[in-house]
């Protein structure tokens, strides 16, 4: 089992991993907001342990912009000093599935990990994305098109996942940008690279091209129309 713990204080960060990892679990670390949603918006993880008050990108954003533009429904616990009941609640609206008030027992911690790790998925009837014969199984990362099974790299598989969602409205350049590298994309380019990536692997081997460029504007899934008379 993985999970990532994104805790700015390394002394907690290194008790959390400390003890998941001496029971087993493998754990991936990032000390700051933007480095755990790029890791976290990957999907690889069964739990994600997040700290509140972190450096570039505060916990509660981080983890919307998880459930609302990246898509990710990964079981997630809060952890922070904020013991308020409005700030227990801002986070269960933000999408956190569990909350837990620092300074808490790793004991705790980790029976809290191990019940969300045995909950049912909410929302499993949703796990599957379709847009013509293209279709991604979100919880394995399974892709196919026409029963063809295809490979894509982590960047161009965020993208796929933002496009199939949305699909068949069109996404601008910047929210797919957002979701890369939220507030800092590093060049004009490397959205276009990562854009070509995807088309090589689900469009050029195929008659009908899925993935559409509307000018000035940014991208989109479309399905072909039929030609049936």
């Amino acid at each position: 089992m993985r999970i990532l713990a994104i805790e700015d204080d390394p002394d907690i960060l290194s008790n959390i991993a400390s003890y998941l990892g001496a029971r087993n679990y493998i754990v991936d670390c990032a000390m700051d907001g933007m480095h755990g949603y790029t890791l976290a918006a990957q999907g690889e993880f069964d739990v994600i342990i997040l700290d509140l008050a972190l450096p570039r990108l505060d916990g509660y954003e981080l983890c919307r912009r998880l459930r609302e533009d990246a898509g990710c429904e990964t079981p997630l616990i809060m952890v922070t000093a904020r013991d308020t009941l409005d700030d227990r609640l801002t986070g269960f609206h933000a999408g956190a599935d569990d909350y837990l008030i620092k300074p808490f027992a790793l004991a705790e911690l980790g029976a809290r990990v191990k019940a969300l790790m045995q909950r049912p998925r909410s929302r499993a009837i949703a796990r599957t994305l379709q847009v013509g014969d293209l279709v991604l199984d979100i919880d394995t990362r399974e892709l196919t098109r026409a029963g063809q099974s295809l490979r894509l790299p982590p960047a161009p598989m965020t993208l796929l996942k933002l496009l199939m969602k949305a699909s068949p409205a069109v996404v601008s350049r910047s929210k797919l940008e957002e979701a890369l590298w939220l507030d800092s994309p590093p060049d004009s380019d490397s959205l276009r690279t990562h854009i070509h990536q995807l088309r090589q692997v689900i469009d050029k081997p195929f008659a009908d091209a899925l993935l559409q460029t509307v000018h000035g504007v940014g991208y989109q899934l479309r399905a072909p129309e039929s030609h049936d008379a």
